[in-house]
């Protein structure tokens, strides 16, 4: 059933409002995070010499801008919530822009690598496709998109007060390639455990043309 204007406003709304209230508690519960195998997944994929300028897309209150800036590269951030936005921006010193997912307006091949660590599921499925296409006009010719996902069944919905798509391999491969993108690698997080403790699908993608 096609969402109208109304159902994805409320989505945003809804999904925002409740990142905004938790804003705090999600960047105490989070700063320890371990994401460095992703970080070195995008990175390692990139082509050309370093410093790289990433987008951390979906950066919330910006831990991972201040790790690709201590590497040495230069990082800006986007987020939808003002509260991650603003904590981001005070904590990373990096550009920050404040963006709802589905009414982006991003610049054209600035990036070498985007940064998409658990942050795309939200964007729900029949807006998707146009927003890939989006990520892939703001890298660079050759340029490197990182996604992290909880894998599920490619289904839909409300978990609690925020919305959530939940794609297989199969199906992401499908988005990605019709959005112009050709797949590096995949694997599935935390490392080490059996698949059924795996929730989380990483997946690497170079942009074509």
């Amino acid at each position: 059933m096609k969402q109208t204007p109304t159902d994805l406003e409320q989505i945003t709304a809804t999904t925002l409002g409740h990142y905004n209230s938790v804003a705090e508690d999600f960047r105490e519960g989070t700063r320890d995070h371990d994401v460095s195998q992703n970080i070195d997944a995008l990175l390692r994929h990139i082509q050309g010499a370093a410093p790289f300028t990433i987008l951390d897309f979906g950066c919330g209150p910006g831990r991972d801008l201040q790790t690709f800036t201590r590497m040495g590269h230069v990082a800006v951030g986007l987020d939808g919530s003002q509260e991650f936005a603003r904590m981001a921006r005070e904590d990373s010193g990096c550009e920050v822009l404040q963006q709802d997912f589905l009414k982006l307006d991003l610049p054209v091949e600035r990036f070498d690598g985007i940064f998409a660590n658990a942050v795309l599921f939200h964007v729900p499925l029949q807006e998707l496709p146009r927003v890939l296409k989006q990520l892939h006009g703001a890298l660079k010719p050759g340029g490197v998109l990182f996604s992290s996902n909880p894998r599920g069944d490619n289904r839909e919905g409300w978990n609690g007060p925020r919305y959530g798509s939940y794609h297989d391999l199969e199906a992401w491969r499908g988005l990605l390639k019709a959005a112009g993108f050709v797949e590096l690698e995949h694997y599935f997080r935390p490392a080490g455990l059996p698949r059924e403790q795996q929730p989380w699908l990483a997946s690497v993608w170079r942009r074509v043309g």
